[in-house]
Parts: structure tokens; sequence; C-alpha cells
């Protein structure tokens, strides 16, 4: 028998499945982050872009504008908004159009008989005043010239209202009227004023909304079977006088039985506004009139000021123009969901490709595990070849020559899966195809010098066996 040399045990290929399954979930990871950090980046830009916190200024503290504001403020956050409000309180609604005017307050709220800011524009329609025309039974009015001949009493809640009567009545060019027209004590009623021996007609500014709610003028006209009257020159007041808007009481508005009005009165009347600066940008005017639109019951005060809210007006001639943010939601029907949100969809394929590219570069520079290179392996085959040498028998051999095909399983399988790069994949080729030949050469000459020819076959040890 031959003399046996004892020979290794094939050494066992270190298992690369570890190296996959690392890169897999690295990649799984830095995708997911990916996606997760794009949405977090656009979902966040968008609420810096429109989150803003707006100085609302309004006057004195009890009136119907800071009223308003404070419903605004708590409906802004109970419908978790982006915006917020600061309220800052003035004695009056002058000073708080001042502090508007000279940018200190992003929000005000006006009637359109004041002095409007020049960087003004609307966001929505919060009420009407109507002008109510008022006479004794049997004695109606035909014309405002008809007035100079009687003694008028003004109901108007402000100096203001009265400064607008005056003004609608040009008071200032008959100084013999000015004298027959004066101011109503607060707590006097249409029917004690227009008894006999009082006064001829009473002028009256009132919210529409209080007329809505309010049955004391209802009850007022129907106890002094009192009579509302036309204002004939509505068409050409509202021509002469900016901020003036003519307005329709509508048969029965009042009462229906009896109808007061007995029938469609034409008269004038103001309207309230809530304005924005002219700088305030579109997305966060837009999100503004959005909210108070879609939430108009919560922002109604119990004497119903800003019970009706309507859209403002986006005509180009109104006499405020509608802020752009508040026209392009009025005008939002005509939008469709991609056009709402193009800007993010574009916002997040930029932001998409920006991270996914810094993701990719430090996946592929620092954190992946680098595929051993084929060209490194061929030290292993050298190593079988070199202790070729020394192999004495068959069983030697065989063990080299399964070490061998061991070696080139794992690459093939390693250029499988993405283990092992092509990088020497020829030096590889070159050292296996030259260790195979010589293990061939090897096992030639172990048979000639066992005094074999070529039809002879070895037989192995028992141990091999």
């Amino acid at each position: 028998m031959s003399a046996e040399i004892p020979t290794p045990q094939p050494a066992k290929p270190a298992t690369r499945s570890r190296l996959v399954k690392s890169n897999r979930r690295q990649m799984l990871l830095f995708a997911a982050l990916t996606v997760i950090l794009t949405i977090a980046t656009v979902w966040g830009s968008r609420v810096w872009l429109n989150s803003e916190t707006l100085v609302f200024a309004v006057g004195n503290a009890n009136g119907p504008e800071a009223r308003f504001a404070a419903r605004l403020a708590t409906m802004l956050k109970s419908t978790n908004s982006r915006l917020h409000l600061k309220i800052v309180a003035s004695p009056d609604s002058a000073t708080a159009l001042a502090q508007f005017d000279r940018k200190q307050a992003d929000l005000a709220v006006l009637r359109t008989d004041a002095k409007v800011p020049p960087r003004a524009r609307a966001v929505a329609i919060l009420d009407n005043d109507v002008v109510l025309l008022v006479s004794p039974a049997g004695k109606k009015i035909k014309s405002l010239a008809e007035l100079k001949k009687r003694k008028v009493a003004l109901v108007a809640d402000a100096d203001s209202g009265a400064t607008f009567i005056r003004r609608l009545l040009e008071v200032s060019d008959d100084p013999a009227f000015a004298s027959k027209l004066q101011m109503a004590p607060p707590i006097a009623t249409f029917d004690k004023l227009l008894a006999p021996g009082g006064y001829g007609a009473v002028i009256a500014i009132a919210p529409v909304s209080r007329l809505l709610r309010d049955r004391s003028i209802e009850q007022q006209i129907r106890r002094g079977g009192l009579i509302l009257n036309d204002i004939s020159e509505s068409k050409a007041l509202v021509r002469r006088y900016p901020g003036l808007t003519e307005q329709t009481l509508t048969e029965g508005l009042l009462s229906s039985t009896p109808a007061i009005p007995a029938a469609d009165l034409e008269t004038v009347g103001l309207q309230w506004l809530l304005v924005a600066q002219s700088r305030l940008s579109t997305a966060v005017a837009g999100n503004l009139a959005r909210a108070i639109y879609e939430n108009k019951a919560e922002l109604a005060l119990d004497n119903g000021f800003a019970s009706k809210i309507e859209p403002a007006s986006i005509d180009k001639d109104a006499f405020i123009v509608a802020h752009q943010g508040a026209a392009d939601y009025i005008n939002d029907d005509t939008k469709t969901f991609v056009d709402r949100y193009s800007d993010l969809a574009y916002l997040g394929v930029a932001v998409l490709g920006i991270i996914g590219s810094l993701f990719a570069a430090l996946y592929t520079k620092v954190t992946r595990v680098a595929p051993e290179k084929a060209s490194e392996l061929a030290t292993a085959i050298l190593d079988i070849g070199e202790r070729m040498e020394h192999a004495s028998s068959m069983d030697a051999l065989d063990a080299l020559q399964d070490e061998l095909e061991t070696v080139l399983r794992g690459v093939v399988i390693g250029l499988r899966d993405g283990t092992i790069s092509k990088d020497g994949l020829d030096t590889f080729k070159l050292g296996y195809e030259f260790v195979r030949d010589e293990l061939a050469l090897r096992r030639e000459s172990l048979k000639r010098h066992a005094g074999h020819d070529d039809k002879v076959v070895i037989v192995k040890s028992a141990q091999s066996a």
C-alpha cells in the first residue's frame, strides 16, 4: 500500500448570505427612509409656507369686529388650522384701520363708508347694512328731496353712520335742513319718534342679519302703523358714492302677516368686509378664505353679525378688490385635483431626487458591504496549487480537486447574487485553469510512479472509501 499523508479537509467557503442580506437590508432601509423623508419634507414645506400668525386689528373690545375676531381665532384653533391670530384691540375702528394702514396688522374689518387703506384687499363680506326710510302711516315719501321739508331723526350705531347719512342727503348744501336732521336718543323706537308731534321721518342704518333675527323693528312698525319707503334714487346714489351698494328688501322680509314690507323695496346699503394686506401671500389668504367659507356657522355672533357671510366680489371694478388668494379659492370649483396639488407633486419629485441621490451616494461609498473581487479568490486557487506539490496519494488529489471545485462553485454563486464582483475574473479563470491542469498532470504522474498505465484504475484507500 502506498504511503498516505493526512489531507486537510476542504475549507468551507465563507458564507456570503450575510453580506447579501446586509446589503439588501440597507437598500430597503434607505429606500424607506427616502420615501419617509420626502413625505416629511414636502409636508413640512407645505406647513411652513402656509403657516403664519396674522395680526388682526379691531376696534372696541366689545364691538362686533373684536367679537368676530375672537370667534375666528377660536375656529382656526379648533379646526387645527395652520393659521393663528393675534388680536390687537384699539379704542375704535378708525384707530384699528390706521394701524392696518401703517402695516402694523394683517387683517381688519371695515364698513365701506370708512376711509379704505390703499393696500386693503377683500377676503369676505361679513355682513350688510341697509338704509331704512320710515314715515308715519299715510305720509309716504317719494324722494329724498321731500325730507328737506320734514324734521328727520337719524338712528345709527355710531357717529360714522350719522356722517354717512348726512353725506348721502347732501346736508352741507342746505344748512336749513341740517338743523332739522337730528340724532335720535339711543333707546328711542320708531313708533315713539314718529308719534304725532314728533319727527316726520326716520332714517336708520340696520344690519340685514339683525333684521332677520330681531323682531323689534317689525313690532315697532306694526304698533305705529308705520310705512317703509323706497329710496327711488338708489341707482344714482350708488353711482355717485363709492362703497354704496343697491339693496332690495323683499316683500314680507320682516313679517309675512301682515307683509312688511308690503312689496319689494329698493334702497341702498353698506358692506362689512374682512380685509387683508395685499402683501399677504396667496396661499395664506386662500387658506384663510377656505377656513371662513367652510365654517360659517361657527363665526356668527349672537346678535346676527357675520351670520350671512358671502364671498368677496372678484370683479375688477369692485369697490375693494378681492385678495388674489381669496379669488383663487372662490374660483376653485374649476380646478382639478392635479391643478390643486401639482406644486406639491413637483416639489416631491425634486426632493425625492435629491434625497435619493444622497442615500445612493451614502450606500455606495460608505455603508455598503462591497463584494469580494474575483481576482482576490485567485489566492485560494494558488494555495491549492502549492499544496498539490506535496500530495502523494490519489485521496489527497481528490480532496484538493473537491476544494478547487468548491472555490469555483462559490465564485459562480457569488457572481450570481452580487457578493463577488467581476473585477479580476480573467485572473481567476487563468489561475483555476492552471491549477486544474496541474492537478491532472499530478494525477498522471502518481499513476506512472505507482507502475500503472492509463488503463489501470487506482484503488482508493479505505479511509477515502
